[in-house]
């Protein structure tokens, strides 16, 4: 049996946010519904089953995104935990948040350090 979007967007949901991100769907059930279904459905259930990158692959190219584009801390927490539920290790993390600091600057960077470092503490990683 072949599974919806929706099934395929909710399993990877799980998987990767776990219930960081069941929280930001359900934080929008009583004002934007639609967007909730749409992160589901399309990031979840079309973007990130591709085959060409590997999930670590991906949830790195999301982390990074967020870092530049700032003022995104509180996706940057729950991806970040992501990344450590799919086995990115904290190193890797911080390394390619360093990665950024010649094309984004330190202001950036150090804000998702803030953060990593929150959810490191949070995770009992520090």
């Amino acid at each position: 049996m072949e599974q919806t979007r929706f099934e395929t967007g909710m399993k990877q949901l799980k998987k990767i946010d776990g219930i960081g991100g069941e929280n930001v769907i359900k934080s929008l059930e009583d004002i934007a519904p639609d967007v909730g279904r749409f992160i589901i459905e399309f990031a979840f259930g079309e973007i990130y089953p591709r085959e060409e990158l590997s999930l670590p692959e991906r949830e790195m190219v999301t982390i990074t995104s967020l870092l530049t584009s700032g003022g995104c801390e509180p996706q940057l927490e729950v991806h970040i935990n992501g990344s450590l539920n799919i086995g990115i290790t904290p190193q890797k993390i911080i390394e390619t948040f360093i990665q950024c600091i010649p094309y984004v600057g330190f202001p950036r960077v150090l804000n998702a350090i803030t953060v990593a470092k929150k959810v490191f503490t949070e995770r009992k990683i520090l």
